[in-house]
């Protein structure tokens, strides 16, 4: 959901450092549809590439359970509880199954969560915002995870093996999770006067923000262009918002909820959804540290990885216990 570019900073051209040759081959595989695979060799500016977004992706997942986590005791009943546990959990699992993705391209993951846990490392700017009723949740689950669908399918094709198989089952509980929240969705709007309120001023809070999720313009895309040249990503950020939109809005009409964009309109040449003007003043201030909950989620990422200290320190006793355990049998 996760893995739109936001580094500002342009990439060193890979034609600069590397043999045209080797270049050349490589993207003559990543036309004819071949996977590429950890061993194979891959120019040094496609890793650096699949690194960032691979674990800007793993970031925003482990980032991502906290606004939900939020609401985990204060779950309207048992069944809703245990749901969103579930997600939480599965949420935690794609973290894991990402940084161990980012792993095969000789990258650490201490070093991966140490970028998270300085501030050097950027995840989605969704997660920033808080979550301050029920109804959230359910917003969270239909709109945010509706976009992560439309960002992540294409990525079960990416050219990197390791990504794209693991994107498969992602994929999968995303779709799950987008299911459940619409379904919250439905009930609220469905339920009482108040209840429906609710779940509106959750739509009018979350979906500007939902739609920024696709990162920036692609005038104003620092990635997009080498990135759809490698495979890596097979849609632009805005035919992907595109397809969010168009997605979206019926289901809204559906709950007899109101999207809230007085400019929203619906061009019958083109057969489109046409928003009015996104605010991406407000997306760039929040990837740069100053949304509403941007220092909170830092420091509790930070609070939750220190206070997990001695877990890390037991299993890596244990495994080295097994070791040497091991090299005494061998002799």
């Amino acid at each position: 959901m996760y893995t739109q570019a936001l580094s500002t900073e342009r990439p060193a051209p890979a034609s600069a450092v590397e043999d045209p040759a080797l270049l050349a081959r490589f993207q003559a595989r990543i036309d004819a549809e071949e996977r590429i695979e950890p061993m194979d060799w891959m120019p040094k500016a496609y890793r650096q590439t699949l690194i960032r977004q691979i674990s800007q992706h793993a970031h925003s997942e482990i980032i991502g359970m906290q606004p939900e986590g939020n609401w985990l005791t204060r779950a309207p009943s048992l069944k809703r509880k245990l749901q969103l546990l579930a997600k939480i959990q599965d949420e935690g699992g794609h973290g894991l199954y990402l940084y161990s993705a980012a792993e095969t391209l000789g990258v650490s993951r201490e070093e991966l969560v140490g970028q998270l846990l300085s501030g050097k490392a950027k995840y989605s700017s969704i997660f920033n915002y808080p979550t301050l009723s029920w109804a959230d949740i359910g917003a969270i689950g239909w709109l945010v995870d509706g976009a992560a669908i439309m960002n992540q399918i294409p990525l079960c094709r990416c050219s990197y093996g390791p990504y794209a198989r693991a994107m498969i089952l992602i994929c999968k509980e995303e779709s799950f999770h987008q299911r459940q929240g619409y379904e919250i969705m439905m009930t609220l709007a469905k339920g009482t006067p108040k209840q429906k309120a609710m779940a509106q001023d959750a739509l009018n809070r979350w979906w500007w923000p939902s739609v920024m999720m696709f990162g920036p313009s692609d005038k104003d895309s620092v990635h997009s262009d080498q990135a759809m040249r490698w495979k890596i990503k097979r849609f632009t950020n805005d035919a992907l918002r595109q397809k969010f939109v168009d997605a979206t809005v019926p289901q809204a009409h559906y709950l007899g909820l109101t999207i809230p964009d007085p400019d929203l309109t619906y061009d019958e040449a083109s057969k489109h959804w046409i928003t009015g003007p996104i605010d991406w003043d407000e997306f760039w201030r929040v990837v740069k540290g100053e949304g509403p909950c941007n220092k909170q989620r830092l420091e509790t990422r930070r609070k939750v990885h220190d206070d997990g200290a001695w877990v890390r320190e037991a299993a890596e006793a244990f495994a080295a216990k097994r070791r040497k355990a091991k090299r005494a049998a061998a002799a």
